[in-house]
């Protein structure tokens, strides 16, 4: 997994290396705040942890033990659940939901599971035919229908069919038009109100898909929706496309939410789980001298 979350900080190691042209033993706390916000580390968890600091020459230690310590909350733990197991895909238009819905689904059933797709976002027939056509590509079924249909329906038919078939797991994708906000939020509440009547604890999982390239402004974004419907988990898309990888302290540190996987790629297998001390490691790697 090292290999996957290294190629996706590619672009943020690049930019480190304008402020930091050759690595070090230590920094000095002004290098060390210049380099989190090239890395667009937010202002005020910067200011944080060079404050939590005390000594002049910070080691790759020191900095280490800061930087896993803003993502004390980002280990994600599965919950207990009677099958078919139910998620919630949320996250505004263009953060790569339907690509994480398709990657997701190759997960499941590479593990050997069955797995189908509920095409909730109703709003935009671009994306119940996006959907349908991963659908086709991984030959697993899906259930949609026209634009502008009831996406509560969506789900609950998704459900039913799940658990009349015995499918293992069932995807739900949903709308994302953040700019009318009042009206998404109902319409989340009511999904996750009708899957709960669909199969009871439902959905088990409800999981926020943040664009990468947008650094900090994702954090907005993420107490929206947790504010609308509870977020359980996030997905980070389109780190490889991004110079601000940091910004996942700051998401993670924020939010206080698990960050399950992050998007490295294209390719399916470039969705790959979160591991906090990998991503601190690979970070650090481009910039302090490596141990004898």
């Amino acid at each position: 997994m090292l290999g996957f979350i290294k190629k996706g900080l590619n672009k943020t190691v690049t930019a480190l290396k304008t402020v930091v042209p050759k690595k070090k033993v230590t920094f000095s706390k002004e290098e060390l705040e210049e380099i989190l916000l090239e890395a667009d580390v937010e202002y005020d968890l910067v200011d944080i942890i060079i404050n939590e600091i005390y000594q002049e020459k910070v080691t790759r230690e020191i900095l280490r033990s800061k930087l896993l310590a803003t993502l004390a909350h980002s280990s994600y733990n599965a919950p207990e659940y009677e099958a078919p197991f139910i998620e919630l895909i949320v996250g505004v238009n263009g953060a790569g939901k339907t690509t994480t819905i398709s990657k997701l689904a190759k997960r499941y059933k590479d593990a050997g599971k069955s797995v189908i797709l509920g095409a909730g976002d109703t709003f935009r027939a671009a994306a119940i035919e996006q959907l349908s056509l991963w659908a086709k590509r991984l030959d697993i079924p899906i259930i949609a229908s026209k634009q502008g249909h009831d996406s509560s329906a969506v789900a609950y038919d998704t459900i039913d069919s799940a658990k009349s078939k015995g499918i293992d797991h069932v995807i739900i994708d949903t709308a994302g038009r953040l700019h009318t906000q009042k009206n998404l939020a109902n319409e989340l509440i009511k999904i996750n109100r009708i899957c709960d009547k669909a199969h009871s604890g439902a959905p088990h999982r409800t999981v926020l898909v943040l664009d990468g390239t947008q650094g900090n402004s994702a954090i907005a974004q993420a107490k929206a929706f947790n504010e609308m419907i509870g977020i359980d988990g996030i997905i980070i898309t389109k780190l490889d496309g991004t110079a601000k990888g940091g910004s996942i302290f700051s998401i993670a540190y924020a939010l206080e939410l698990p960050i399950i996987c992050i998007g490295t790629g294209e390719q399916p297998e470039d969705l790959v789980d979160f591991d906090k001390y990998e991503f601190v490691d690979s970070l650090l790697d481009a910039l302090f001298v490596d141990e004898e």
